[in-house]
């Protein structure tokens, strides 16, 4: 009978929870003498001498984890008091509930880790809103350091190690993969975010990573879509994982891009990947292509002899520096009659991608600089590399997505302006592809 009242008042009894008006509640604690039994004079003296002894602030036995212990102990006590003096009030003379001891937890903090004694009640109806029930975590504080401390590249092992040096706090390996984890629905929103419906420049590429898989460890790809936006700021467009760098998978990823609203872009810039630019005109015919410049001779170069090198190369620098696109194609003839013969292999992959190769002629400098080689996004895998530096390899395909998702947040945030001359470039590219830009010029 008693249980059934106290259901049937169950919404009058708990809404403190939701309306804890703070001159009731510290009426209450006042009442109760819980907060006030803190004696901030002695803990003063108290912390003063220690720290004389060399005792540190933080720790297991710092200064201010007593303090913190303390003040959450008291706090705790007031919420029980108040808690059963709701009750009192609300069952009357069916009221039979008392304290009941306490239940003891390790509370983590950002400065240390210590024992906190939570009251109970007989009943069980007690439900603590300062540290619930299940709460080991006092704040957000300790879960953005491990978050920090991953994203830097640091393994599981070394952040436990790290927090027990640094703070006193003891993380298992399995609590701190449980708190990146937390990040991977904000990986999977990020991932199928809306994009603006048309990027003037794009950067294709991937890196690849050692990953373990079962008990085989295997390469991994990384693809990296890159992309300057109208203002002329940087953005990475996605996170996409595959088992090896192929055009197969890169028309996947584009087919995702389109899907989340890429409708159009001016210039896409690749590698040589064979295949590549045919994938790319099924899902953007419009776009014109411009393969590496730079991929192209670090290609060529491994087919040259290295007694040859050289001379080659002085040969060659003419056709990828020429003013024009015709001058390129007579200087390309020269460079065919020269070395044809003896690098026929090489001369024919220039010849066949010319093309895509020879995009860059028709623009100005300025525009020539940003798509004539992939070294903006080989840029940005460059800066991730700083963060996965000290992996061997990953644990897992998700351990993976973790770190670079992290790693990209860091060095984007740092993107917070246009590109050099981006005012003069957008205007040359709204002539050259006129009408299919959607610049705001209110």
């Amino acid at each position: 009978m008693k249980r059934k009242n106290l259901n049937n008042n169950s919404n009058e009894l708990y809404s403190y929870n939701n309306n804890y008006d703070e001159d009731n509640s510290n009426n209450s604690l006042n009442s109760n003498n819980s907060l006030t039994n803190f004696d901030y004079e002695e803990f003063k003296k108290e912390s003063i001498k220690k720290l004389y002894e060399g005792k540190g602030l933080t720790g297991k036995e710092g200064i201010f984890t007593a303090m913190i212990k303390d003040l959450l102990e008291s706090a705790l006590k007031g919420e029980a008091n108040h808690h059963l003096d709701v009750e009192k009030e609300i069952l009357k003379n069916d009221f039979s509930n008392r304290r009941n001891g306490y239940n003891t937890k390790t509370i983590k903090t950002d400065i240390s880790d210590f024992e906190l004694n939570t009251p109970r009640d007989r009943n069980g109806t007690f439900e603590p809103q300062l540290i619930k029930k299940n709460q080991t975590i006092l704040t957000n504080e300790l879960d953005s350091k491990i978050l920090g401390l991953y994203g830097l590249g640091m393994s599981c092992r070394d952040i436990s190690s790290h927090l027990e040096e640094m703070y006193g706090i003891e993380v298992s390996k399995s609590l701190i993969s449980d708190i990146t984890n937390q990040i991977l629905p904000k990986i999977e929103e990020w991932q199928n975010r809306p994009l603006e419906s048309i990027y003037p420049f794009m950067y294709l590429d991937a890196i690849h990573y050692k990953c373990r898989d079962g008990e085989k460890v295997n390469t991994k790809a990384f693809y990296t879509v890159l992309a300057i936006n109208q203002q002329g700021k940087k953005d990475v467009l996605g996170l996409y994982i595959s088992e090896s760098e192929g055009a197969n998978f890169w028309l996947s990823v584009l087919t995702d891009l389109r899907n989340r609203g890429v409708h159009d872009t001016c210039v896409i810039c690749v590698d040589g990947l064979k295949g590549f630019p045919e994938a790319i005109n099924t899902i953007f015919p419009k776009a014109e292509i411009q393969l590496c410049i730079i991929h192209q001779i670090r290609n060529s170069l491994k087919y040259i002899a290295s007694k040859d090198q050289k001379e080659f190369m002085v040969d060659l620098k003419p056709v990828y520096k020429a003013n024009s696109k015709d001058y390129a194609e007579v200087k390309l003839l020269e460079l065919e009659n020269k070395w044809g013969k003896k690098y026929p292999l090489v001369l024919k992959s220039w010849n066949s991608n010319w093309e895509n190769l020879s995009t860059y002629f028709k623009y100005t400098d300025e525009i020539r600089k940003m798509i004539y080689t992939t070294n903006a996004v080989e840029g940005l895998h460059r800066q991730i590399r700083k963060y996965t530096k000290t992996k061997g390899s990953f644990t897992s395909e998700i351990a993976m997505k973790k770190l670079m998702y992290l790693a990209i947040q860091n060095i984007s945030s740092k993107w917070t302006k246009p590109i050099s001359n981006w005012s003069l470039i957008i205007s040359q590219i709204d002539i050259y592809f006129e009408g299919r830009l959607k610049l705001d010029l209110a």
